[in-house]
This record gives C-alpha cells, structure tokens and sequence, in this order.
C-alpha cells in the first residue's frame, strides 16, 4: 500500500468517525414519558439515529425541573417536559425552543390528594406540597377556582417530585398535588383521597417532546430520528399482541409497577399515537386558547421574565405562521413538519 493510499484511507476513516453527530434527550419519570426507556434499550432511537447518521442518547433525570434546567443550560438537545413548562422555563430564559410533537393530555395522571377531607373545600388552610410555578401550580389554581376558592386559601411548600413519595408518609404532610407513577402509589396509602384530578380538565395539560430550536434548524436530522423513533414505539406498545404486552411491561417496570399498573396508568393518559391527529392539534383553536390561559396564568405569576409587560411578551409561532404575543420575540414554536413527514410516511 502506498503511502499516499494509507493517508486517504486514514482520511476517509476520519470523515466516517466524525459524520456520527452526537445528541442527548432527558425524560423524567411520567406515563406518557416512558416509551423512551423503551425505545432506548430495545435499539429503536439506535436504528433511526443510524438511518440519519447521528447518535442519540437518552438519558433519565430523576428530578423533572433540574430535566428542563439541564436542557436549558444546554446540557442536552431535546427534553420531554409539559407544553407549559417549556413556556415558562427555557422560552421564559430566551432559549428558543420547538415543540417537535405533543404527545400526550393528563387525563386523570395529575392529582390533588388529600390527607384530612373529601373535598377541594375541604383544602382551605392547608398546606399543599408540590412543584411552585410548574404545570401542578397552574392544575391546582384551575381546580380552585372551580369552587370559588384561590391559593390565597391555602399555602405552598415548593417540593421536588423526587421527594414526593417518601415525603407524604409524614405527619406534617397535609396535602400534595403531584402525578403518576407517584400519585398512584401514594393513593394506595389508606390517608390518601383523590378530590380532584386531571380528568376535570381534557385536553389541557398537555406534554410535548421539546427541543432546542437552532439545533433543530441546523441538523433536521434530529427532529426526523426522534419522530420516527417516538411512533414506532408507540404503535409497538399500543399492540393487543406479545410484543406490545412486553413492550408495556418493560415500561411499568422502568416506572417502579407492573404492567398492570402501568396499564392503569395509561387510561389516565391520552397518549396522541398517530402523527396526523398531533399535526392537526398544533393548527387547532383548543391548543391555541389552552396555550393564551396557560400564558396569562404564567405572567400574573411573573413566570415570563422580569422584562414581561404583558403575557404576550413571549411570542407563541403556530403552523402556517400564525403568532401569538410578540412576534419580534418568538421563543416557543409548535412544527408539525416532522409529523407530518411522518403523517405522509416520509421518514
């Protein structure tokens, strides 16, 4: 072999080593969250990573904020979070980011429990422990205003969802407002009592796989693999048949139950499995509307910056250009391009 020869194999070699961009995504313990885990150690994120010439890793954060604080600081490329949370964290921090595809409602996941009582009434003067300033904050504010009630009746503990379980077995803990897999393992404590959950609100609480906007833009790469991953695992899972009874039991496993329970848990999660219901959700009038109530909530709650002079400080873009807010201010933006790549097979 000459020597010239060896220096252009060596190059090519170089090339091919370097060509595998590398990604990370976090999630967090959550129904509608743990087709990742699946997806990750079954090699369908590896397939359609290497069908784009990219690698991605997906990584578990056991804290659901420090998930979306990391994605924020930069320290990973995509993050499942709730469609407001990434309002409110990222976007409200100037980090531009994309809902790449919302995957889920709670529909009965997110819960208010309570220890001493029957009734949200019965919340009056209590301390309630949950995650201030998050999706649970604006859930709580919405159920109390269904009985003429605000949080001026009661007081916050801001509390970490990683502490949640072990914290409701003390005697101090009057209250919490929280989701599954806690919630369900909590409600089997027999001072547990449900008095409000998210059934109350379809189609409101809303969970989407985000990502960082320029990353997004510069290497579709990306959106492509993850889309492509996100519903081959779901139509896998979603099978009456062997492959999606074990696909779901590994879910519920990773989520600390059994298959039952995880299966329980996701009649209480509207998961959105087919692409083309997702891309007509993004260019429809509930998301927008749901979307300006989840902004207003977040200015009145100073969520938005300290800049913010109105809830429209932060622009919302849409399908087909539409924008919500400041339009010279764009940090949140629903794509369906991806969706529909998939929608029309074109991944």
């Amino acid at each position: 072999m000459s020597k010239h020869l060896a220096v252009a194999i060596l190059g090519v070699l170089a090339c091919s080593a370097q060509a595998a961009e590398p990604f990370r995504l976090a999630w967090s313990l959550y129904p509608a969250y743990m087709p990742w885990d699946y997806a990750s150690r079954s090699g369908i994120v590896d397939k359609w990573a290497k069908k784009y010439g990219i690698e991605i890793e997906v990584v578990q954060v056991n804290d659901y904020v420090e998930a979306i604080n990391q994605y924020s600081a930069g320290g990973f490329d995509a993050c499942m979070m709730a469609t407001m949370d990434a309002l409110t964290i990222p976007a409200a921090a100037g980090v531009d980011s994309t809902v790449l595809s919302v995957v889920d409602y709670s529909n009965g996941n997110d819960v208010i429990i309570l220890k001493d009582g029957e009734s949200l009434q019965d919340l009056k003067g209590k301390k309630i422990n949950l995650i201030e300033y998050s999706i649970s904050h604006y859930f709580l504010a919405r159920a109390l205003q269904t009985v003429g009630m605000s949080e001026r009746d009661v007081t916050l503990v801001n509390t970490s969802d990683a502490d949640m379980l072990a914290l409701y077995a003390q005697p101090s803990i009057e209250a919490m407002v929280t989701w599954n897999p806690m919630a369900s393992a909590i409600l089997e404590r027999d001072d547990a009592r449900n008095v409000f959950d998210s059934r109350k609100m379809p189609g409101e609480l809303t969970d989407s796989i985000i990502v960082n906007t320029r990353t997004l833009e510069e290497h579709p790469a990306l959106g492509k693999a993850l889309i492509g991953a996100w519903f081959e695992t779901l139509a896998i899972m979603q099978r009456d048949d062997e492959q999606g009874r074990l696909a779901r039991e590994a879910m519920g496993q990773a989520a600390g139950t059994d298959l039952e329970g995880y299966e329980r848990q996701l009649q209480a999660t509207h998961l959105y499995d087919q692409p083309a219901g997702v891309v007509d959700l993004m260019a429809g009038a509930e998301l927008q509307d749901s979307m300006a109530s989840i902004a207003r909530f977040s200015f009145d709650k100073g969520l938005l910056g300290n800049g913010a002079a109105s809830a429209e400080a932060i622009g919302i873009a849409y399908p087909g250009g539409k924008v919500w807010g400041d339009r010279g201010n764009v940090k949140l933006r629903f794509d369906d391009r991806y969706t529909g790549m998939a929608a029309n097979g074109e991944l």
